[in-house]
């Protein structure tokens, strides 16, 4: 059985791969969510767009992100020029892209359901494209 931090971080490599075979530079930044300083999981980058993008992976049917993470996400974003996304993948499905105002906001945190993330999430091919 795979561990949760592991199941997150072997995503997050999938993704990498996936910007490089693309024709897009893409790196993790180690440690996100580990330091003082807001950090995304993965940069993304080609000669006209950059990407911030925070990354989870769920076996549920609903993912949910803190606020912190969110706003940390928008600030990177904003300080760096990059867009902000969310990447969410659940198990057995591929990767959708959520804008920030895509998300559901709850009292306490952001949450992406499956059904959210089919109905207004990107793919990574319309990602790239977008």
């Amino acid at each position: 059985m795979i561990n949760k931090k592991s199941k997150g971080t072997n995503a997050e490599r999938e993704l990498i791969h996936l910007f490089w075979q693309s024709g897009w530079a893409a790196f993790r930044a180690a440690g996100s969510g580990s330091m003082r300083y807001p950090c995304p999981d993965i940069i993304a980058g080609n000669n006209v767009k950059k990407f911030a993008i925070e990354c989870k992976t769920s076996a549920d049917t609903k993912k949910y992100l803190t606020k912190d993470e969110i706003n940390d996400l928008k600030k990177f974003s904003t300080m760096f020029g990059a867009q902000a996304w969310v990447g969410v993948r659940f198990n057995n499905l591929e990767w959708f892209f959520l804008t920030l105002e895509d998300l559901e906001e709850t009292e306490n945190s952001f949450a992406v359901s499956i059904e959210l993330a089919k109905r207004k999430g990107l793919t990574f091919n319309q990602l790239i494209e977008y």
